[in-house]
């Protein structure tokens, strides 16, 4: 199994030097084979691999002796990330979606790179990189597991992080009998099959008017000023704030849920026919839905349970009962049903469906 570690980096003034002209280098190398690939195939109609390009990068550093400051791995990974998104592209073509070609990267948007073998080693609170140095980190938990690839990123609010992605063997936990089902919404974060209800954050909302605020600065400076960068920089750091917050809170509740039981159901939810709705896009955004299922799924996998996304289809309008159809509107919270006389939270009811129907796809 496959496992990421992420943790803080402290780079001296003269290691973020360092740092951003690696990440400028790389951006060339990026937006000169994208350029390459793009033109051999208008001019040519000739489709250039990625050995291909990497014999080309032998002959850009002969002409270009600041490509050697940079570690070889790290260029060809670069020109890696391009093939991938041609790769990318035309599966998207294929399957008939919005192709989205690869863009050029503008300056500052170029924001990682990636040691995919070699060229890095950790050594107590110091992270050695090639051709920059040993960089100060803050293992807050020891890795598991073999380092097989390192990234460095750079965030909007000019943090650094190094990101470790490490290959192990997971210990088998025990199975646990309990099972649940989760209702995702917006007025309750969540509400169990047990009926209990975890309440909705809501990050977003609660940060709008700093937000707003910031982003007002932003318009009003000048372009090119050092106050539109310290605008752009404040900006930055309240979307960072609440993203942060989000996925701690994300992190804590699913950490609860499989510690607690063994199979979990969720709805198959298809978040983005549900962000159409332009009266509940901002709010379908904050609870943020997926992110919370596939912290949970990877999760489960370590603690011995299980997740199952099963069809949504009148789980809300399902008596959990009787199994009669009980039509409501989104202003209807109470299901009463009819048929047999159940009068339930609404969505207690829906999760309650949501658990049966996992059940049976377990047979």
């Amino acid at each position: 199994m496959r496992k990421a570690y992420r943790y803080r980096l402290y780079p001296s003034k003269s290691q973020v030097t360092l740092l951003e002209q690696t990440l400028e280098i790389c951006r060339w190398v990026y937006n000169d084979t994208l350029a390459l690939r793009k033109n051999a195939w208008e001019q040519e109609q000739h489709s250039i691999s990625l050995y291909e390009t990497n014999k080309i990068l032998t002959q850009w550093k002969k002409e270009r002796p600041e490509l050697n400051r940079v570690y070889s791995q790290v260029l060809q990974n670069v020109q890696m990330r391009v093939d991938l998104a041609f790769k990318s592209f035309f599966r998207r073509v294929k399957a008939g979606g919005n192709p989205g070609y690869p863009r050029f990267k503008g300056k500052g948007r170029y924001d990682s790179f990636t040691y995919p073998q070699s060229g890095f080693k950790l050594d107590g609170d110091h992270l050695h990189l090639s051709k920059i140095g040993d960089v100060k980190i803050i293992l807050h938990r020891p890795i598991e597991g073999n380092i097989k690839t390192l990234t460095i990123r750079r965030t909007a609010t000019e943090k650094w992080y190094a990101c470790f992605s490490v290959e192990y063997d997971p210990t088998p936990a025990p199975q646990k009998d309990t099972v649940v089902g989760i209702d995702v919404g917006l007025e309750s974060f969540a509400t169990l099959s047990t009926g209990e209800k975890i309440e909705n954050p809501r990050f977003f909302r609660t940060d709008e008017k700093a937000l707003a605020k910031a982003q007002r600065k932003l318009s009003k400076a000048e372009k090119g000023t050092p106050e539109r960068k310290k605008a752009r920089k404040i900006v930055a750091h309240v979307h960072e704030r609440i993203a942060n917050r989000r996925l701690d809170f994300a992190h804590q509740t699913s950490r609860r849920m499989v510690d607690q039981y063994g199979t979990i159901v969720f709805e198959d939810l298809n978040i983005k026919n549900m962000q159409k709705n332009h009266c509940l896009a901002k709010s379908i955004a904050d609870v943020a839905w997926n992110q919370f299922i596939t912290i949970t799924e990877n999760k489960a996998e370590e603690a011995g349970s299980r997740v199952i996304l099963v069809n949504p289809r009148n789980t809300s309008q399902m008596c959990s009962r009787c199994g009669m159809i009980v039509k409501k509107t989104l202003s209807n919270r109470v299901h009463t049903c009819p048929h047999c006389g159940l009068a339930m939270d609404r969505d207690q009811n829906a999760a309650i469906n949501i658990m049966r129907l996992g059940l049976q796809s377990l047979g």
